[in-house]
């Protein structure tokens, strides 16, 4: 009886050993280990089966693959003085799982409120219109300051993205108004040019037919025609001006009494 007692107390601690010194780590884990308190100098273990002395050995594990972590709505005064609302999303991966096991308590948060304060500083510094229009460049920034702050932490930040900028109402609808009078001006401008270019070619039109004043004849005759394919009441029969400018001169008729004398030499 006592030796069936002593064997399973004896079974029971070697699968706790075992247990305890058996790791296994998947393919995008590392493991990082502390003996006696002290990170070994090897670096990160990893990936597959690991061995640790029992009671001795800490493990820490770390993933590699890139984490989506999303910034929290972050209220931003611009720089022309706008208030808006802004929010972000982060893209970064850990490259070195010792430094970001024994350099920072909690790499996810610490990256986290960084992101916050560097999006609330930059965005700070720009006006509303780059905002709007340079986002991709605002992108850079963001991620270059991030990224240089993580380093020592073994993080590398791959991207950042500025996912929506809310405004307030009344920028909204000043906006709109912007946009309006903009698409206005536009469609002013464009009619102006083809009234100009119009022109342009009615005065060439002029020169060629001051040229053959037959082709004005023609193109009375054609007008004519294109007129009597609709159903019109009324036809218009070109007349030439010629014909017309000697009842329009004036004429001039001297009185007797009006004539003056020849003076004789």
């Amino acid at each position: 009886m006592f030796y069936n007692v002593f064997a399973i107390v004896f079974v029971f601690f070697v699968i706790m050993i075992l247990s305890s010194a058996i790791r296994i780590l998947r393919e995008y884990e590392r493991g990082v280990v502390f003996r006696l308190g002290r990170v070994l100098e090897r670096g990160a273990k990893g990936p597959g089966l690991i061995l640790l002395i029992p009671f001795i050995d800490k493990m820490v594990r770390i993933s590699l693959r890139i984490v989506v972590m999303d910034v929290p709505p972050q209220d931003v005064i611009t720089r022309d003085n706008v208030s808006i609302k802004v929010n972000a999303v982060i893209y970064f991966r850990v490259i070195d799982p010792q430094k970001a096991v024994v350099e920072v308590e909690n790499f996810l948060t610490a990256t986290s409120q960084f992101s916050q304060t560097t999006l609330r500083s930059v965005l700070g510094q720009s006006e509303l219109d780059d905002l709007l229009s340079q986002r991709d460049k605002i992108n850079l920034i963001l991620q270059q300051i991030i990224d240089l702050k993580t380093e020592p932490w073994g993080i590398k930040v791959t991207a950042v993205e500025v996912k929506q900028i809310d405004l307030p109402q009344e920028m909204q609808r000043a906006m709109a108004k912007q946009a309006e009078a903009e698409r206005e001006r536009r469609s002013k401008v464009i009619s102006a040019e083809g009234e100009y270019q119009a022109s342009q070619r009615l005065s060439d039109a002029a020169k060629i037919l001051s040229e053959q004043p037959s082709a004005l004849t023609l193109r009375y005759l054609q007008t004519l025609r294109e007129i009597a394919t609709e159903n019109n009441s009324t036809t218009i029969f070109p007349v030439p001006i010629d014909l017309l400018k000697p009842f329009m001169q004036p004429s001039v008729t001297v009185h007797p009494a009006e004539e003056k004398p020849l003076k004789e030499e």
